[in-house]
């Protein structure tokens, strides 16, 4: 699953060509991404140990997937299919907002994104594929909250920003 290239777009997430992905992170250009939080019958959201390997974020911890969207792909498909690839789990998604955020990184990158969250339910473990994920865990969002505060540096920039807001949603659904 090629995903070396990233769809730069304007504040009002209209298309405006492509780019190396690596290269949009190095000059910090905004393009757009998704981020998927998958939660179980009891409220335990799925979490990702990203693989160590990555250009950036390695060993962090994220939401259960993330990734970029391609030139002219239907975000929705997008995202159903990297949660297979990344996670083996299969599920509906729901688009619940988007955001735009930039954060600079290590390695000198620089994530600016405008990112789709979605939400699904699954209720078993994944299969993870080893190349994007090194470990995965479901945590209750008490017991994260917690860890997030005392360790923070543990978890992905993206993942400390959007947490909060799917969290309100979850409690006005």
């Amino acid at each position: 699953m090629d995903r070396n290239k990233v769809v730069l777009v304007d504040e009002n997430d209209r298309p405006l060509q492509e780019m190396e992905k690596l290269m949009a992170h190095e000059l910090g250009e905004l393009h757009r991404a998704f981020s998927i939080f998958i939660f179980n019958d009891r409220g335990e959201l799925l979490l990702q140990q990203r693989a160590a390997a990555k250009y950036h974020g390695g060993g962090l911890w994220t939401n259960t997937c993330c990734s970029h969207p391609q030139w002219r792909e239907d975000i929705l498909h997008s995202a159903t299919e990297r949660l297979d690839f990344e996670m083996g789990v299969q599920c509906p998604l729901k688009w619940i907002y988007a955001f735009t955020y930039r954060a600079e990184v290590e390695n000198g990158l620089i994530e600016h994104e405008f990112d789709h969250v979605f939400l699904g339910n699954y209720n078993e473990d994944p299969i993870v594929n080893v190349d994007e994920v090194q470990d995965f865990r479901w945590v209750d969002l008490e017991m994260l909250e917690k860890e997030m505060k005392e360790f923070p540096d543990r978890f992905t920039a993206w993942f400390k920003m959007a947490l909060p807001r799917v969290i309100g949603h979850l409690k006005c659904s």
